[in-house]
């Protein structure tokens, strides 16, 4: 039998066995564009390791971190209006080690997941790529409206169009390989807060 007939008779047997077509699954309740739940949200950010506190502006923010952190730790942020709160010394962040000693970490998200506690970062809001992983502690800001219900939802927000770099971050690092012992921050910020902004 030649190479010609073996590979016509593949096509054909196959073509005799193809499965019976079936209905494809009822998506709908995905195509629905719902606003997402904070309760829900705060939820399961708590249950893997975070925290949420409500906020109406940025002051309330540093109010909760100055509570939480010494006065003499070093605090970053790339964005402008806390670097004004926290008095931030321009920093050259061409290279990762200059953050080795970040004690707190404030950054923004474009928005955040209610099911699973994550929230979408991407680097043009990092201002070092390596910033929500090095510090000792993570501080997220979002606004209330940009809390989209499931995965689903958050795969059609814009911001997930056009980004050199981004990262989905759902609370503290954590490993249970040692005894299944849960560890928080063993390979990352020992802690997540995510403070959301209220309209």
């Amino acid at each position: 039998m030649s190479t010609l007939n073996s590979r016509e008779l593949i096509i054909e047997r196959a073509a005799k066995n193809k499965p019976e077509q079936s209905a494809l699954p009822d998506i709908s309740l995905f195509e629905k564009k719902n606003k997402g739940d904070l309760s829900a949200f705060s939820t399961v950010l708590k249950n893997i390791g975070g925290s949420v506190h409500l906020i109406h502006n940025l002051e309330e923010l540093m109010l909760i971190v100055m509570e939480k952190h010494a006065k003499d730790s070093r605090f970053y942020s790339p964005i402008e209006e806390i670097q004004k709160l926290i008095n931030q010394a321009p920093d050259n962040l061409n290279d990762g080690h200059d953050l080795e000693n970040v004690e707190l970490a404030i950054i923004k998200a474009h928005f955040a997941v209610a099911e699973n506690g994550a929230v979408w970062v991407t680097d043009d809001l990092m201002g070092n790529r390596a910033l929500p992983f090095i510090c000792q502690h993570l501080a997220v800001i979002i606004t209330e409206n940009d809390i989209v219900p499931t995965m689903h939802e958050a795969y059609r927000q814009p911001s997930l169009n056009n980004y050199n770099y981004g990262s989905f971050i759902a609370g503290p690092s954590k490993t249970a390989d040692i005894e299944q012992s849960l560890v928080l921050g063993a390979h990352g910020p020992k802690s997540m807060t995510v403070f959301v902004i209220i309209n």
